[in-house]
């Protein structure tokens, strides 16, 4: 498996619609459930199943859980050294829990990435400023992409 194999992937899910907790190519899809998808395609089965969780999950109780599971099956790397194919976690609100994902389409002089977002689906965004701050961890998949 390559790095270019995770774009690919990636941009295969583009113009999926936006629906919490789904992970099906074309019919529905969230932040995490991008990364499920591309996961199942470059990788095989999924290493586990995510409880069922509300939009705003997490929140009350200030845990960290997706950046605990990114943690549990992905590789953790700097948060500024990501590479195309890398999953980059995000904290929307300052004093909130990071639980927005990404998988990065370009590093070059035009970041981009990949991410499901409520109203547009799944789209390729550039990786701007203000969305790069936000950036609390990065990750890449297991098993030595090259």
């Amino acid at each position: 498996m390559k790095r270019e194999d995770v774009v690919q992937a990636a941009r295969g899910w583009l113009g999926t619609p936006y629906v919490h907790q789904m992970a099906v190519k074309g019919a529905g899809c969230d932040c995490l459930g991008l990364v499920r998808g591309v996961w199942r395609e470059v990788l095989g089965e999924e290493p586990a199943l995510p409880p069922a969780y509300t939009m705003d999950w997490s929140e009350a109780s200030g845990d960290e859980r997706l950046w605990q599971a990114a943690e549990a099956h992905l590789t953790s790397k700097s948060r500024d050294r990501f590479e195309s194919g890398d999953v980059v976690l995000f904290r929307m609100r300052q004093g909130s829990v990071a639980k927005h994902l990404g998988i990065i389409g370009r590093d070059d002089h035009s970041p981009s990435f990949m991410h499901a977002y409520n109203r547009y689906g799944v789209v390729e965004s550039p990786l701007t400023r203000p969305w790069a701050r936000r950036i609390v961890a990065a990750f890449e998949f297991p098993e030595g992409l090259s």
